[in-house]
This record gives structure tokens, sequence and C-alpha cells, in this order.
């Protein structure tokens, strides 16, 4: 039996707005939010702590099985986690890809307090485009949707794209 709604995954570089806009979205949609991130920290899905990184080390079978559940049984998930491989294709319907220009993304993470070996390794990610990059390697491309992420408004924008997606999924997956 196919999920009742589709499952979303909206990934990007830290700092882009993945929790933000999952919520937003979340909430618009009534689709149900998971932080992978919480997840992590409240389940103990790490094997250890990276202190050059300010980040524990991600137990990839954990997290698999801790969301396997939720994910592939019930659908309507809004999931957001940097980094997208490790999930199956077939848990999603849509695979959202956030972006934000260095200068927003560097001041996101300033003020979260990230050491600069965190910060220089995160904006590089973003420069050389490796969640888009692993985005197109684990998924189809044409599920695929890279969404710019710099101001409120954009978020606003995207949260409207995404609702416009759903009415369309909904009316192509009718009973």
């Amino acid at each position: 039996m196919a999920p009742k709604l589709p499952n979303i995954l909206v990934t990007g570089t830290p700092g882009t707005g993945k929790t933000t806009t999952s919520e937003m979205i979340a909430e618009a949609t009534g689709l149900q939010h998971i932080n992978v991130g919480e997840v992590v920290k409240s389940k103990k899905c790490y094997t250890q702590y990276l202190e050059e990184y300010d980040t524990h080390e991600l137990d990839e079978d954990k997290v698999y099985k801790k969301i396997q559940t939720d994910m592939v049984k019930e659908g309507g998930k809004v999931v957001d986690f940097h980094t997208c491989e490790i999930f199956p294709e077939s848990w999603f319907d849509l695979v959202i890809v956030l972006r934000a220009d260095t200068n927003y993304l560097y001041d996101r993470m300033q003020k979260r307090g990230y050491n600069k070996r965190k910060l220089d390794e995160n904006m590089e990610c973003e420069i050389m485009q490796i969640v888009l990059e692993k985005a197109h390697e684990s998924y189809d491309p044409a599920m695929i949707v890279e969404l710019i992420s710099n101001t409120v408004d954009d978020m606003e924008s995207n949260v409207d794209r995404v609702k416009l997606w759903l009415d369309h999924w909904k009316s192509q997956h009718t009973e």
C-alpha cells in the first residue's frame, strides 16, 4: 500500500535554513516535520564526539533504523538533514536542496558559534555545491529541486512552491 501523503527531504549545507523551512512547510501543509539532527541527539545515533568539528560522528545504521518506520509506512513527512545520501530514494517523493549565498551563510554560522574549522568546511561545501552533488548522485534528478534560501521572503516563496507541488501530487495520487 502506497503512503497516503508524500515524504519530502529538505537538505542543504548547515545554515541554509533547512529546519526553519521544514517547520514552515509542516505548518502550511499539515505534514509532520522530522528534524534528523534532533533524532540523532535524542536517540544517541552517533559513535563518538568530534571535538575539532564540535559535532558527533553519525551512526548511519542507527539513524536509518530510527527513521525507517515513520517514513516508509506512514508518509506525510518533511525530513530535514544536511546529509542526504544516507536515505534511500524510495523514501521520498521530493528532494529540496536549499542553497544560500555565502555572505548570508557565513553570518548564520557565525551567529551559531561555529568554530573556524567547522565554519570553513561548511563554507567550502556550499561553494563547491557538495550537498547538491550528493543529491544528484543519490536521487532521480526529476525529484530534486534546488531553491535559494537567503531571506525570509525566499523561505516563504519556497513554502508556497512546496504547497503547489503537494496539491499537484495529491491530484495525481487520488484513488
